[in-house]
């Protein structure tokens, strides 16, 4: 079966720099589409100084009959991209959150849910969906019995949890208020020293003090040759 004829779960507008994903439809090669040019929207410099993901749905049904591990392949390359883009990202999660919206707010810098958000890893065929989600989820939440009985199990995360877990960063009673305000609050942060430095973060759960070090030098290193570069200008 080809995917002729189906919606896709994400529409990228480059006007206003807003991806929109509807996690109850099934990935498919537009999904993978959108969320690339939402990603070149980014890195050329050709839409806003950030990138807003609005996420809501959770799947209902088993994954598509066009779904193979090559599209798979597509969509978690393309998730991280999106991860290591050179501006902030900020994602706000709807009611139910699951599929390829879960994906997508677990890849966001900064995440906004209302009261009644919730994490969901749809049970298909008696397991949970194996994708990078579940590494994601446990790269700094392993431990957490929440996260291991919806890993498992399936077990819905609710608002509140998600909080606790810092899987949401907040819970708010108007959603739009409060991403203008975290936009707001991020408009100073500077292209690519983003993405470096939210590399040096993701490399702290994996690298040693000596491995990580040099990276960590170089990057202070930079920063010191642009704070000096205005002053020998002046």
């Amino acid at each position: 079966m080809t995917e002729t004829g189906t919606n896709s779960a994400a529409a990228y507008d480059a006007a206003t720099a807003t991806l929109t994903v509807d996690g109850r439809l099934p990935l498919s090669a537009g999904a993978v589409a959108a969320v690339n040019a939402a990603c070149d929207g980014a890195e050329d410099g050709r839409t806003a100084p950030h990138l807003t993901l609005r996420l809501s749905g959770a799947p209902a049904v088993p994954q598509a009959d066009w779904v193979t591990v090559s599209l798979v392949s597509k969509w978690e390359r393309v998730l991280r991209r999106l991860e290591r883009l050179p501006v902030p990202t900020f994602a706000t999660a709807e009611g139910p959150c699951g599929g390829l919206a879960l994906d997508l707010l677990l890849c966001a810098d900064r995440r906004i849910a209302d009261g009644a958000a919730s994490l969901v890893l749809p049970i298909e065929n008696g397991a949970t969906w194996p994708g990078m989600t579940l590494y994601r989820l446990g790269r700094f939440h392993a431990g957490a019995a929440a996260v291991r009985r919806a890993v498992l199990f399936g077990t819905v995360i609710g608002a509140q949890e998600a909080v606790a877990l810092q899987l949401v960063d907040v819970l708010a009673d108007d959603v739009e208020a409060t991403l203008a305000a975290a936009v707001a609050s991020a408009s100073s942060v500077r292209g690519s020293e983003l993405a470096i430095r939210r590399q040096l973060l993701f490399d702290a759960a994996t690298t040693t003090f000596e491995e990580a070090l040099g990276a960590h030098l170089a990057a202070c290193d930079r920063a010191l040759l642009q704070t000096a570069a205005p002053e020998a200008a002046a």
